[in-house]
């Protein structure tokens, strides 16, 4: 199992360094078997407007998926404790989901995904632009999946929305957290993009 640490605004010492091979490889211990790769990102935000926030941000690389997450505080070390106690609970929860799967992939019931009508145009009132300063690129393999298993990748990743390719067409899709509750589902519009057209969106209930 390999695990690299990343520094930004910071010195990776050989304590600090130590402290992470603890705290990481402890929470990641029970799941060697399927944990490839560990990205440890540790980074400090000075702001002389605010408290210093310093962050651990983790990236698991897990038979093909990715598991993430990320803690803020005051004291770095604080921040790798939290971190390691989320991953911990991700990769329980990532492992508990593989084998609920397989002892029903025969019967797994598959999510019903609801054509809704297009409503007007959401960037139709600001011009769409970059940010002034790409603050960091990730790269990420992108595998066909289904919707279902889109929204499982969702919910390892920390984040509130997910690109994947949809197994079934082909083409890139995104799955993203709604405000009033649930997922939805992005995908391209078939035919001519000027005429009306329709999304599909997938409302999930999760337990």
């Amino acid at each position: 199992m390999k695990l690299v640490i990343h520094g930004k605004n910071i010195e990776i010492t050989d304590a600090i360094r130590e402290y992470v091979h603890q705290k990481i490889e402890k929470a990641a211990n029970h799941y060697q078997n399927l944990t490839t790769e560990i990205d440890v990102h540790l980074s400090v935000a000075r702001n002389p407007r605010i408290t210093t926030k310093q962050t651990a941000e983790v990236t698991l690389f897990v038979n093909g998926s990715v598991i993430r997450a990320e803690e803020s505080s005051e004291n770095l070390y604080a921040s790798i404790d939290l971190v390691a106690d989320k991953i911990a609970r991700q990769l329980r929860k990532y492992k508990e989901k593989r084998q609920t799967k397989s002892a029903h992939r025969s019967k797994a019931a598959r999510q019903t995904v609801e054509e809704q009508p297009l409503i007007g145009d959401l960037t139709s009132d600001r011009t769409p632009e970059l940010p002034a300063e790409v603050v960091r690129c990730k790269y990420f393999a992108i595998s066909p999946m289904s919707i279902q298993e889109a929204l499982e990748q969702l919910e390892l990743v920390d984040h509130d929305f997910y690109v994947f390719e949809n197994a079934d067409t082909g083409q890139l899709n995104v799955i993203y957290e709604r405000n009033h509750g649930g997922y939805g589902v992005i995908q391209p519009r078939q035919g001519n993009p000027n005429s009306n057209g329709h999304v599909k969106q997938a409302d999930f209930q999760t337990a």
